[in-house]
């Protein structure tokens, strides 16, 4: 029996725009293969285009990202970097 990889569900404010990330994979690159509108360039976390806040759920990283703990506080991650620990609300609204 194939042991089922897990996924969560990602949410991006205000649109409501919804897709799957498959365990292993980051949060960039699910929204990238759902063929969703997501501002990115480097994908290593270098230019910070993909920015966004996180207003909901938990997320991790191989190599922490080049973060203020004040961003920290404020919820803004790498999406590039991020790899969804549980169902994630994104905006990349202020």
């Amino acid at each position: 029996m194939s042991q089922q990889l897990k996924t969560t569900k990602v949410i991006l404010s205000p649109n409501d725009i919804e897709f799957e990330v498959q365990e292993g994979q980051t949060v960039l690159e699910a929204a990238l293969n759902n063929n969703i509108n997501f501002p990115h360039r480097c994908q290593v976390g270098a230019c910070a285009a993909c920015l966004c806040r996180k207003t909901e759920g938990e997320v991790s990283y191989h190599l922490e990202p080049m973060l203020t703990e004040r961003e920290k506080e404020e919820g803004w991650i790498f999406p590039c970097q991020a790899y969804a620990e549980t169902n994630l609300k994104l905006t990349f609204e202020e």
